[in-house]
C-alpha cells in the first residue's frame, strides 16, 4: 500500500487510474492542475506521484521542476500523450524516474509502480518480512509464523509503512501524513489507537514489540 498523488487533467482517465489504485489498496490523492500538485507537494509527502505532462495553470514538467529544486526526492511517473524522444528527454531530464505513454493498460501503470516503490532494505522479491510477520502487498496478505492474520486496512498500511523503513524513527504527525489521507480529521492519538491494534495481532509474549515507541519521540520498527 502506498500514498500516491494522481495529477492529471482528463477526469475520466483520473476517474480509471483512481479506481485501479484503490482496488490495489493504495491511498490515492487527486488534483487537476499543477498549481495544485505543487501546493500539496511543499505540504504533503507521499510514496510516489503520477504526473501528467499538459496540465492547466502549470504544467507537469514545470511542477516537477520546481518540486526537485525544492529538495522533492520522491519518485515520479510521468504520463502524457507526447511520444518524441526529444520531449521523453525532456521529461526525464526534468527529474522523473519513469514514462508511460498514453493510452497504457492499467496492469503495466501498476508493475512501474510497484519498480519505483520497491526497496531494497526488508524485501524478498515482493514481499516485506520483520522476524516472524511477512507482508505481501500485492495480495493485501500478512502472515505470522506462516498463520495469516486480518488486519484493518489502516493496520495495514502502517505495519506496511514501518516494514518499509526499518530502524527509521518517526513521529506520530510524521505517521499521520505518510499513512492517513491529507487534511483528514485524525490526531496523534489516531495512530496510538491503530498501533495498539496492530501491536495485539502481531506481536508475540517473549518478544518486544516489533514496533517500538520512543517516549517523547516516536516509534521505530526493529526487524
Amino acid at each position: 500500500m502506498a500514498k500516491i498523488l494522481l495529477v492529471d487533467d482528463d477526469k475520466d482517465l483520473v476517474g480509471m487510474v483512481q479506481d485501479w489504485l484503490q482496488f490495489e489498496h493504495h491511498i490515492v490523492e487527486v488534483v487537476y492542475n499543477g498549481e495544485d500538485a505543487l501546493r500539496l507537494l511543499k505540504g504533503y509527502q507521499y510514496d510516489v506521484i503520477v504526473l501528467d505532462w499538459q496540465l492547466p495553470k502549470m504544467s507537469g514538467v514545470d511542477v516537477l521542476l520546481d518540486f526537485r529544486r525544492a529538495g522533492g526526492h520522491t519518485p515520479v511517473l510521468m504520463l502524457t500523450g507526447r511520444t518524441a524522444i526529444q520531449e521523453k528527454e525532456t521529461g526525464l531530464d526534468a527529474g522523473a524516474d519513469d514514462y508511460l505513454v498514453k493510452p497504457f493498460h492499467m496492469k503495466e501503470l501498476s508493475a512501474r509502480l510497484r519498480a519505483l516503490l520497491r526497496r531494497p532494505t526488508g524485501v524478498t522479491g515482493n514481499v516485506l518480512t520483520a522476524r516472524d510477520i511477512s507482508l505481501e502487498p500485492k495480495s493485501f496478505r500478512v502472515t505470522k509464523d506462516g498463520a495469516e492474520i486480518q488486519l484493518l486496512p489502516k493496520e495495514f498500511a502502517l505495519l506496511e509503512f514501518m516494514m518499509r523503513h526499518p530502524n527509521q524513527v518517526f513521529s506520530a504527525d510524521t505517521l499521520l501524513d505518510r499513512v492517513w489521507k491529507s487534511e483528514a480529521d485524525v490526531s496523534p492519538e489516531t495512530v496510538r489507537t491503530c498501533l495498539k491494534r496492530l501491536r495485539r495481532k502481531i506481536d508475540s509474549e517473549k518478544q518486544d514489540s516489533l514496533i517500538q515507541t520512543l517516549h517523547g519521540v516516536g516509534y521505530k520498527l526493529n526487524p
